[in-house]
């Protein structure tokens, strides 16, 4: 696995790492995300179709459906941002390779779900340790300390965010356990 400082010079500077602090940290880290995402589909695509034999989009629904066992094709459009005709394309791609099912769902003649044939789960088990490395190397080419950084920090406000919300659900649920109970003891 290459090291990730190896190509850290070679890395595009962060979104304004300059003086002028133009985009807020949130944003800058958003835009580090951007680029890892893309730097790992360019170099997912060629492995996913030596692999699997299926191109990138059709590689993530095999995925989505790998953590489900069987989705409405509403939702899988939803979860990979797709329009549902060309999902819709795709599956059918999918289903004439033998790697995903459809099915009508009961009650609802409109719906459709598909789900994982054994072929893809042994594909998918079979090519795993090739994708698993292919995102580790293309994520340490793209991300060094400075991107890192810009990421750690997009996701620690998130993580403070909601530790902020839960601490003031806690606070509210006291509250209301509090004044119910002053409630029954004046009550009584």
């Amino acid at each position: 696995m290459a090291d990730p400082e190896e190509h850290a010079s070679d890395l595009p500077r962060c979104p304004n790492s300059g003086s002028g602090e133009l985009l807020p940290p949130e944003l800058r880290g958003w835009m580090v995300v951007l680029a890892a995402t893309g730097a790992v589909e360019q170099r997912l695509r060629s492995v996913v179709k030596e692999r699997l034999d299926v191109s990138h989009d059709e590689f993530l629904v095999l995925c989505l459906l790998a953590e489900f066992p069987s989705l409405r094709m509403t939702r899988v459009a939803e979860l990979l941002g797709r329009p549902k005709t060309r999902l819709t394309y795709q599956v059918a791609c999918l289903q004439h390779a033998g790697l995903v099912t459809r099915q009508s769902v009961c009650g609802d003649k409109r719906g459709v779900e598909i789900a994982l044939t054994d072929k893809a789960r042994h594909l998918l088990r079979e090519a795993s340790g090739a994708l698993s490395e292919t995102v580790t190397e293309a994520l340490a080419h793209v991300m060094g300390a400075e991107q890192r950084e810009a990421v750690r920090g997009l996701l620690s406000a998130q993580a403070e965010e909601t530790a902020e919300t839960a601490e003031t659900a806690q606070t509210a649920q006291t509250a209301q356990t509090v004044g119910a109970a002053e409630t029954v003891g004046a009550a009584e």
